[in-house]
């Protein structure tokens, strides 16, 4: 594994203290009811035989499901996009933070877990619960074909192709890593969730050419911002 920048240290001077806010009135929170519609209705459109779940970013270091098979695949016509606005999690009101999602566009080569045989509805609600919490996100959860090297195969993806409002699409690594050096919510910071993507990428061979860049970025910020701290990587 190569060293990174973005090291524990300097990642353990983002972190502060933030009381969580709650969800934002401003989206349709989902109901159980809910929820188990659409469960059902992504089992129905599955195919036939094990669930997968493709595994870009979070998913990979934090599951919160069990699996009983992961591999390397890759998606085409996708990559990893710091583009979700957040005020909640990991950024606040007063310090706005980004989480990644699927943007249009490239490659992305992610992992993906098999879950346990069973009921695919009742696997598939406990996903959405882990990663959805409103009517506005349900279109950002979709079957995606992925490519491994024992063929191909459709797995079930999160944040995929996101836009419209609560998205900032595009947007330069600088900028990006500007935010992801001050930003922290109650559940850790930005420069966290970037250091525990990127390191967990490392370990399975998976190098993403931006998010090394950014984690570079990023560290090289919150030195700016904490007085020029010395704590590197090579």
């Amino acid at each position: 594994m190569r060293l990174m920048s973005l090291t524990p240290e300097l990642v353990a001077l983002c972190h502060r203290e933030e009381a969580d806010p709650g969800p934002d009135g401003s989206w349709t929170q989902l109901t159980d009811e809910d929820f188990q519609t659409l469960a059902w209705r992504l089992s129905g459109e599955a195919d036939e035989g094990p669930l997968w779940v493709f595994a870009y970013g979070s998913l990979i270091w934090k599951p919160a499901f069990e699996s009983v098979e992961q591999q390397r695949a890759t998606a085409f016509g996708w990559h990893r996009s710091f583009c979700l606005d957040i005020a909640r999690w990991r950024g606040s009101a007063a310090q706005p933070g980004l989480m990644m999602a699927l943007e249009r566009g490239g490659r992305c080569n992610g992992v993906i877990y098999r879950l346990p045989d069973g009921e695919k509805p009742a696997q598939i609600e406990r996903l959405l619960r882990r990663e959805i919490d409103d009517h506005e996100s349900v279109a950002s959860v979709r079957w995606i074909p992925v490519h491994t090297d024992q063929g191909a195969l459709r797995a079930l993806g999160f944040w995929v192709g996101v836009t419209g409002r609560g998205t900032s699409l595009r947007q330069p690594l600088k900028t990006v890593a500007q935010v992801l050096a001050r930003a922290c919510g109650h559940v850790g910071s930005g420069a966290e969730y970037l250091y525990n993507t990127v390191s967990h990428l490392e370990a399975f061979g998976i190098r993403d050419r931006n998010l090394w860049r950014l984690q570079q970025l990023v560290a090289d910020e919150i030195r700016s911002i904490h007085g020029g701290t010395s704590e590197t990587g090579t």
